[in-house]
């Protein structure tokens, strides 16, 4: 038994319009969009969005009717340099959760929520 990869994450959204804008911003490519559905690609990872009031899916359905949805997921995203990332996205009128933290010798990190909450770290690795 054998992984090949990682391929992408499907997240629940209130707003389709609200979350295309915050990813985009982010440096994200959006791929398809419409009413219900959004795709936003890094390199060959994906991120589908789901509009939670919309969804046909019995299992999103379900899952849009609890209350504690992207508890204790963290995605992470590399950046060359989380300082210079984090002020990019301030400029931008965004508010992460803090300013980047760890030591420049070994990488610093700082998260960043989306508009439904979920969490993004992102780090530099050095």
């Amino acid at each position: 038994m054998k992984l090949n990869s990682i391929s992408g994450v499907t997240c629940l959204v209130k707003d389709i319009q609200k979350t295309a804008a915050f990813y985009e911003a982010l440096g994200f490519r959006i791929g398809k969009q419409d009413e219900q559905r959004l795709t936003c690609y890094v390199n060959w990872f994906w991120i589908e969005f789901v509009a939670e009031n919309k969804a046909s899916d019995p299992v999103h359905q379900q899952e849009a009717q609890l209350s504690n949805r992207g508890a204790g997921e963290f995605l992470h995203l590399k950046v060359e340099n989380a300082d210079e990332f984090y002020a990019g996205v301030v400029s931008k009128g965004l508010t992460p959760d803090g300013q980047p933290q760890g030591k420049p010798s070994t990488g610093r990190s700082f998260i960043l929520r989306d508009p439904d909450g979920y969490k993004l770290v992102f780090f530099e690795k050095k």
